[in-house]
């Protein structure tokens, strides 16, 4: 997989952790558990292409940012 491919991933799992509710415990576990896998092989991807970021919130805000360019570039939602 690419970056670009992982941070989608990562950033789609980022948003749908966001918009369970709080209740839903279990749902909230599974998605943080693949979030936090997906966060991993995102910051291995960036190592292994030699992308710079300081510490894993860089690295997500790095995902966040390579999507939102990625999106504003083809026009996507």
């Amino acid at each position: 997989m690419t970056v670009l491919e992982i941070a989608k991933i990562y950033t789609d799992l980022v948003k749908a952790e966001r918009e369970i509710p709080e209740e839903e415990h279990q749902a909230k576990e599974k998605i943080n558990a693949l979030r936090t896998k997906y966060h991993e092989m995102l910051m291995a991807k960036m190592r292994e292409e030699k992308v710079d970021f300081s510490d894993r919130f860089d690295a997500a805000a790095k995902a966040f940012d390579l999507v939102r360019e990625e999106e504003a570039k083809y026009g996507e939602k």
